[in-house]
């Protein structure tokens, strides 16, 4: 059987692959009439695509022939072909011209053997207001969710419904029994936790896999340099992967090679153009239970007790499989710069012109096109709704924003994007400890911290992955106070330490141990590869009551750091004549020179003597002191209506505020760290 050749994405013409046929006319001109397919569903890049497909046909000819088979269509909803292989006689899909479609007939039936492309990367936009979301693929949305996502175990499964992954699942799908898929595309399948079942799935259709990691992925790797280092000069990792599916074959093999991270775009496109297939230097890869290709983990992570499950989560009744029934995302507000503010009268203005317009749009057919407010999903539903908004002074909450920086918050489930179980979690403003945690999906290592107030999704982010959280308590909706630490976590532990009637355990020395044992340095470095991909699982420590009593002191310490007592730092005042004589406050500097153990706050203020160990509590990728410099600096807000309006924040307004905030974190960073030690010592884990 010839072979056909489709390419799902943008066609380039490539004038290598023509000169295969070099000398051999009669093939060239069969293989090019007959067997090569391809789409476009943009009207110029059709126009180009042709030109160049036929110019490059013609300068190894010196013929011109017109290119039969470049449909204008878009790949992803042309699905009739899908199962062609089985004997499948499609529908028709195609319009434009009667042509057009004929050339989309023509493509469906044939069988198609090798598919090259560089599909789009688009996971969602960035802002609901851009008004450039993916659209839906109804048909191959229903393949990946029986394929993807079902063999998958990812909380977050959005990277799933990329537009490269569509084009994987069409592809894989319209490829005939033996075949290649040949595709450029962004490289997060390799090794991110979100793709754990397309790999398994790719295992599944293929039998070899030959993968090509060409890096430059910017968000992964703070190191890298903008996008020099990026072949397509994107902030997305990139890589080039062949498919290979041999129906004969039984056997699963995987390759994998990698271009060294930090060499140029430049570099890596000449190794590209001077390395021939057949010269690169592949490792075979084999990949654990979990679908890991890179990094498998082969430890005793499996024998540990699950913090949480979403089976348990799911079901009102199941308890067995997890130590807390409820677990949540952190608030996702969509809408930060309008419902966040250190300034309630600030806060209170925001809110209440924001509320005006949505109503005005609500009311008024005229003002529908509101723009100076931010939109979402949710906004555009409750609009469409007629769900009227007032102004309500008690939904002004004190909310955890970023380690150790607290802001005013709108907790308004209409102005909140997603507000996830926080609701549940903090009915009617409730206090509830909760244990904050980043691991999974995130660049850094395990981040943790405690919080009894309501926190944002991004508390301890910076980077990838979103905070969750795990409370002590959980709430019904009829206000009913309930215990989340399960029956079953409760019985895992008692049936490990054993029952002790002068000191029997409980949940609360439960919940503080947990809190002890994920500060543990050791398990967090045994660990580190599971807890990017999964929720912590909990280990037993020899001494329960030790652990115990350290996570308690530590939640005391991390909830209570406003009381703390400030460590003496020493102030400097040099006063900033030349702002002085200009009638402006000092210029905002707020930098740390631990080379100096100095604190830089503006051109007035310094704070010296800060313990150098105090720079190694570290929340993320950040000290916690790290944390409280960035969040008190003056930003231009990116908000169009709040940067022209609302714009009021100054440093200065706050200066005494942050010094005394800085003195207190210095004492929490520096005791924390203390009892961190005292864990590195005691922890009964092998490395």
């Amino acid at each position: 059987m010839k072979s056909s050749i489709q390419r799902p994405a943008p066609a380039r013409s490539s004038a290598s692959f023509w000169s295969i046929f070099r000398g051999q006319p009669d093939k060239l001109a069969s293989k090019y009439k007959n067997e090569l397919h391809a789409n476009e569903v943009a009207i110029l890049p059709y126009y180009v695509a042709n030109l160049n497909i036929e110019a490059t046909y013609y300068g190894l000819t010196g013929q011109y022939a017109e290119f039969p088979n470049l449909c204008f269509v878009d790949t992803l909803d042309n699905t009739a072909g899908l199962g062609i292989r089985a004997g499948h006689q499609p529908d028709l899909f195609g319009a434009l011209s009667e042509e057009n479609v004929e050339r989309i007939k023509r493509q469906n039936r044939r069988k198609i053997s090798v598919i090259i492309g560089n599909p789009p990367y688009n996971r969602q936009q960035e802002y609901y207001d851009q008004n450039n979301a993916n659209r839906s693929y109804r048909q191959i949305d229903e393949a990946i969710k029986d394929t993807y996502i079902r063999l998958g175990t990812a909380q977050n499964k959005s990277p799933v419904y990329d537009m490269y992954t569509r084009f994987f699942r069409w592809a894989s799908d319209r490829l005939h029994d033996d075949g290649v898929i040949a595709f450029v595309t962004n490289s997060a399948y390799i090794g991110k936790a979100a793709f754990d079942g397309f790999r398994k799935s790719l295992i599944e259709d293929f039998s070899e896999i030959y993968m090509v990691d060409l890096g430059g992925d910017v968000r992964a790797n703070p190191k890298l340099s903008g996008t020099k280092n990026n072949v397509f000069g994107i902030q997305i990792g990139v890589a080039i992967i062949f498919l290979v599916k041999r129906r004969k074959l039984e056997e699963r093999k995987i390759y994998y090679a990698r271009r060294p991270e930090m060499d140029s775009a430049e570099d890596k496109l000449f190794w590209l153009s001077s390395n021939r297939f057949s010269s690169i230097s592949f490792e075979r890869i084999e990949p654990d239970d979990r679908g890991n290709w890179l990094n498998p983990t082969n430890n005793d992570w499996d024998e540990l007790v699950s913090l949480c499950t979403k089976a348990v989560k799911a079901h009102r009744s199941k308890e067995k499989g997890a130590l807390f029934k409820l677990f949540s995302l952190g608030i996702a507000s969509h809408r930060d710069d309008w419902v966040y503010d250190f300034s309630r009268d600030s806060l209170e203005k925001k809110i209440r012109f924001f509320i005006n317009e949505y109503e005005k749009s609500r009311t008024d057919e005229l003002s529908r096109e509101n723009n100076s407010i931010r939109w979402d999903s949710d906004l555009e539903r409750c609009r469409s709704n007629g769900i009227i908004k007032q102004y309500d002074d008690k939904e002004i909450v004190c909310a955890e924003f970023r380690p150790f920086v607290k802001k005013l918050f709108y907790f308004d489930r209409h102005l909140n994007s997603r507000t996830y179980q926080l609701l549940d979690v903090f009915q009617n403003n409730s206090i509830n400890n909760s244990i904050a945690f980043l691991s999974m999906a995130s660049s850094h290592e395990l981040a943790v911290l405690s919080s009894n107030i309501v926190f944002d999704l991004c508390l301890l982010k910076q980077g990838n992955g979103g905070t969750q959280s795990v409370p002590r308590y959980r709430y019904t909706p009829s206000g009913e106070c309930l215990d989340n630490i399960t029956d079953w976590g409760l019985k895992q532990f008692q049936a490990h330490y054993g029952k002790d009637r002068k000191r029997p355990i409980t949940k609360d020395a439960i919940f503080h141990y947990v809190y002890g044992v994920l500060h543990d340095p050791v398990y967090r470095k045994k660990y580190a590869l599971n807890l990017k991909r999964e929720f912590p699982r909990i280990p037993f420590q020899s001494d329960f009551w030790r652990w115990a009593e350290w996570g308690e002191k530590l939640m005391a310490l991390h909830i209570g750091y406003e009381t703390a007592e400030p460590w003496p730092l020493d102030r400097i005042d040099t006063p900033d004549e030349k702002a002085r004589e200009a009638g402006v406050p000092p210029k905002t500097i707020l930098k740390a020179d631990r080379d100096n153990n100095i604190i830089v706050l503006d051109s007035d203020t310094q704070l010296t003597g800060v313990p150098p160990e105090a720079w190694t509590y570290r929340l993320g990728n950040r000290s916690a002191l790290d944390w409280i410099l960035d969040q008190y600096k003056e930003k231009t807000p990116r908000d169009p209506t709040i940067r022209e309006r609302f714009n009021t924040y100054r440093f200065a307004d706050y200066k005494e505020t942050v010094i005394d905030l800085l003195m207190r974190v210095t004492r929490v960073s520096i005791e924390t760290m203390e009892i961190v030690e005292q864990m590195r010592a005691a922890s009964d884990l092998e490395l």
